[in-house]
């Protein structure tokens, strides 16, 4: 089906976020700076993180997914749109969207696995640290991580065949910088109700699942820091937790927004800021969230400059 859109209709075009604006050179310029500063502040951390003894830690392991994600996030988009803008030429192929679509999904469904089974992480380091080497081991959170890339996976499989097998018989300019799914969705004539209520349920079910497991998690945090005795303990177990909260909440209030709410309250414009958001700028702030201002990862980041 990809093949005969691809012959009967051609190619797609990404108007992008440049058309909205007076200069997008100098939003050009920015993309291009925030996307190096992402690419690098993650790349940095990764190798932070493997090269560094003392971050061999379930926390971290988890963290270096998250990373791992992100880099590939800002990697499917931005170029292509930096690109387009360069060469004045807002194409991409019914292949090339495909592939992008597919990649957007299987990353933000691994993200939302994760974020829970960080979530997961922390309440078994808080709440039973005793148990934490056991219930933590280097196995368990291999499993929980390939289980996170699983589930993406499986969300990237099931929706961009069905998405990219509509007809295309209308205006072939994606109201977008990306293909994302519901921009695609419009621009097919065929009736698209059922697999939008369809996917709308997926989307239910990936978001809430992690979202009961945060919620959860944190429920018993917060009973245990409630009982803890020491001021020094509850400091630490909320500065280890806030930078998760954060994140969390970026994340899943742009993905709630995109996916769960009614069309009355979406317009390209507003979809496209809040992508801009999630898929440009969350890249680039995680590691600064998460990590970089964590003790453990400055002190091997400097450990590394000294060699």
């Amino acid at each position: 089906m990809w093949l005969a859109n691809q012959t009967l209709g051609g190619d797609f075009f990404l108007l992008g976020i440049f058309s909205q604006i007076s200069h997008p050179g100098l939003l050009c310029l920015l993309i291009f700076s925030i996307f190096l500063m992402a690419v690098s502040w993650n790349i940095i951390l990764i190798l932070l993180i493997h090269f560094d003894s003392s971050l061999h830690t379930p926390m971290y392991f988890f963290i270096n997914q998250l990373s791992l994600i992100d880099l590939t996030y800002i990697s499917v988009t931005v170029p292509k749109m930096l690109v387009n803008q360069l060469a004045k030429d807002k194409t991409i192929s019914v292949l090339g969207c495909g592939t992008q679509m597919y990649f957007y999904l299987q990353l933000g469904g691994a993200e939302y696995c994760l974020l829970a089974a960080m979530a997961y992480d922390r309440y078994v380091a808080i709440c039973h640290p005793l148990c934490y080497s056991v219930l933590m081991s280097h196995r368990v959170c291999l499993l929980l991580a390939s289980g996170c890339w699983f589930v993406g996976s499986v969300d990237g499989f099931m929706l961009t065949p069905i998405t990219m097998s509509f007809p295309f018989c209308r205006s072939h300019e994606i109201q977008h910088f990306f293909c994302e799914v519901p921009a695609v969705l419009k621009l097919s004539c065929s009736d698209t109700s059922l697999y939008k209520i369809f996917m709308y349920l997926c989307c239910v079910i990936m978001l809430l699942i992690p979202v009961m497991v945060i919620s959860v998690s944190y429920y018993f945090i917060i009973l245990t820091i409630h009982k803890m005795n020491s001021a020094e303990g509850r400091k630490k177990a909320f500065t280890t937790c806030s930078s998760h909260v954060t994140v969390v909440s970026l994340f899943y209030g742009a993905a709630i927004y995109n996916y769960m709410l009614p069309s009355s309250y979406h317009t390209p414009e507003k979809d496209m800021m809040l992508s801009f958001f999630y898929t440009i700028l969350t890249p680039v702030l995680n590691p600064i969230i998460y990590s970089f201002r964590n003790k453990d990862v400055t002190r091997a980041l400097k450990k590394m400059l000294r060699v």
